[in-house]
This record gives C-alpha cells, structure tokens and sequence, in this order.
C-alpha cells in the first residue's frame, strides 16, 4: 500500500511545524519528527534490500537470506504498514523514553515492489495502536538521549524512524 497522498497535520503543512535545531531548513513536531523543507537536503531513507531472487529484508543485508544477491533497495518511508503485534516497556535503557511503546509492523508492498516485509520500531509518543492499525514511518532526529548511557554521544548515530498511526 503507497502512503497516502495530500496528508496534512492540523497547521496544514505536510510534516508538522516548529523550529529544526538542525539548521538545515527541516522543521519539527510536537514529538521530534523533523522533516527537511529544503529541497537541497534529503531526508534518511527507511530502506529495505531488494535481493534476486524476489526477497526483501529490513534491515538490509548484502546477501539474502536464501542467498541471493542483493539487486536492489524499497524507501520503506513510501509505504503504510499494519501493526501486527505491539507491547509497552516501562523498564527502558537509559535515555530511552519510559513508558515506550514498540511495535512489529508489515509493509505489504504489492505485487510490484515485492512481498511483504516486516520491521520494529518505537511508536509516536502520546500514541495508541491496536493489532490491525495502520502506521506510516516518520523520521526522528533522536530516538533516544544521546548523553544517556556508557556509549560517547558521538560514537553512533542516534536517529531513525518511529511509526505513526494513520487516523
């Protein structure tokens, strides 16, 4: 199923509103979700692999799991999901939000893009999904605390993608 055309949030804009502390021209929601208005600057890419032999995996890995070679790649951020199962942690690593609700999602990519994947991931804060819903990927610049935890804030990367739920 493709994404939706024409959603808009309630200030009308696509992606929601307020300030990027990026500085690249991207703006932000309520709940972190950025989004780049600048045409110059891509947002990441939510990207399953694409292998020979018709298979498709998220995360992406260089040979597929019945070894085949990877051919290609889906942006899973074009695509609406189901939740399949979810649960809510309240027992949460550092800098990771508590409660957090998680979620297994399928991406039913059609007969054109391939067979149905599937992913985890955190969902929007203040949002409630049941098993069925259907959730859209929104990209976050922090999906948890960077100065949080043993690991130096500059050791990875800590954005991504939180599913959202489509009303």
């Amino acid at each position: 199923m493709s994404r939706p055309n024409g959603d808009e949030h309630e200030d009308g804009n696509e992606h929601g509103d307020g300030d990027d502390e990026r500085g690249d021209g991207g703006e932000r929601d309520d709940d972190g979700a950025t989004s780049t208005s600048d045409p110059n600057v891509e947002e990441p890419v939510f990207e399953a692999a694409r292998y020979a032999d018709g298979t498709v995996t998220y995360p992406p890995h260089p040979v597929g799991p019945n070894g085949a070679e990877r051919v290609g790649t889906v942006d899973l951020r074009e695509q609406e999901a189901r939740v399949i199962t979810w649960t809510r942690s309240t027992a949460t690593p550092p800098g990771v939000r508590a409660p957090n609700a998680l979620a297994i999602v399928e991406f039913d990519l059609g007969p054109d893009d391939g067979p149905p994947v599937r992913a985890i991931g955190q969902i929007v804060e203040e949002a409630d999904v049941e098993i069925g819903d259907l959730v859209i990927p929104v990209y976050h610049e922090e999906l948890r605390e960077p100065g949080a935890g043993i690991r130096e804030p500059d050791s990875q990367d800590w954005d991504g993608f939180r599913f959202e739920p489509i009303e």
